[in-house]
């Protein structure tokens, strides 16, 4: 197995310049970069990250920990902050929680032990009530989920803004009875639902508790719930789901009641996945600008390993409402 040593003595430098090299100093001549950099790749060299984190107190690795990475916002949002932790030359150590308090618990403890720079992190709601208690040895960016109180950077969409104008845009449409699905494991889904009431409620129309969801954010929660709300003497005309695995387990539900939509019932629901707009009527979604949430919550971390003591910065971004066929109807209503 090749040394550092090797390396050095192959690129005719000081094992000092490889140390630069390899940990992307930037006061390093592009000749003599390159020149190191051939020598590890014939060499095959492989740095000792264990020994090179004891010796500096400090990683090049970023953690990224998600709540469900099938959920196609989190692998979009996880390749902006692999792109953007690339760019700056660091790795990503990726954790999946599936919404488990006792799994974001155990790679909170991971990424302490990994001695990793800093973590983005998107908890669970039953984490973020005891966000304090957890005492962090490390610089922590929240995503998608915000934390009321505390000092803590944040990238959020503007998520009661969002359920808002998904809403109003049903009710624009001519639907009244709107059946709505949420997820009830972050504070994402009760901002939503606030959006959401404050639109019926601007507009005149009483919401129906019978209409009103908290469900796992699964695609077969959604599945099941809409079939529950279509079962309903007085079923809704339209369905709002709160993430795109619900409205996926709403559309195979309103598939399988052979409804024709816009015209029996309408659907909308957030993000714009790959099928969205490829399926038949082509779903409505408010899109989130999920590149610029990876990105920006990369920086804000590394801004924050550079700086410890700047001010926390919480970012608000704004989602864009993409209308398709699953709910445009032009039709009067009483």
């Amino acid at each position: 197995m090749s040394s550092i040593k090797d390396v050095a003595k192959a690129a005719n430098v000081s094992t000092a310049t490889v140390s630069r090299v390899l940990a992307n100093h930037p006061h390093v001549r592009q000749e003599v970069r390159e020149r190191v950099l051939a020598a590890v790749a014939q060499l095959e060299y492989r740095p000792n990250l264990i020994a090179r984190n004891l010796r500096s107190q400090q990683s090049n690795t970023l953690g990224l920990i998600v709540s469900d990475i099938r959920n196609p916002f989190f692998t979009a949002v996880s390749r902006a902050v692999e792109d953007t932790a690339y760019a700056h030359g660091y790795n990503v150590l990726l954790c999946n929680t599936d919404e488990n308090p006792e799994k974001e618990l155990l790679y909170l403890q991971l990424m302490g032990d990994e001695q990793v720079a800093g973590v983005i992190f998107s908890p669970t709601l039953h984490t973020l009530n005891r966000f304090h208690e957890l005492n962090l040895s490390f610089p922590t960016v929240l995503i998608d989920r915000s934390l009321r109180s505390g000092d803590v950077d944040a990238v959020l969409l503007d998520n009661v803004g969002a359920g808002y104008m998904l809403a109003k845009h049903l009710i624009n449409q001519g639907y009244r009875r709107i059946g709505a699905i949420f997820g009830e494991a972050s504070t994402t889904g009760r901002e939503r639902q606030r959006g959401f009431e404050d639109a019926l409620r601007d507009a005149g129309i009483s919401m129906q508790p019978e209409y009103l969801r908290f469900v796992r954010p699964r695609t077969e929660a959604g599945h099941s719930t809409t079939l529950d709300l279509l079962r309903l003497s007085q079923p809704p005309e339209a369905i709002f789901t709160s993430n795109s695995l619900l409205t996926a387990g709403a559309l195979q539900a309103i598939r399988e009641r052979r409804l024709q939509m816009p015209e029996q019932i309408g659907l909308v629901g957030f993000d714009d996945t790959a099928w969205a707009s490829l399926v038949q009527p082509a779903i409505t979604v408010l899109a989130q600008p999920t590149d610029e949430i990876g990105r920006s919550a990369t920086e804000l971390v590394l801004q924050r390993v550079a700086d410890p003591q700047r001010p926390t910065r919480k970012i608000i971004l704004q989602g864009e409402l993409i209308v398709r066929e699953s709910s445009v109807e032009q039709r009067v209503r009483a």
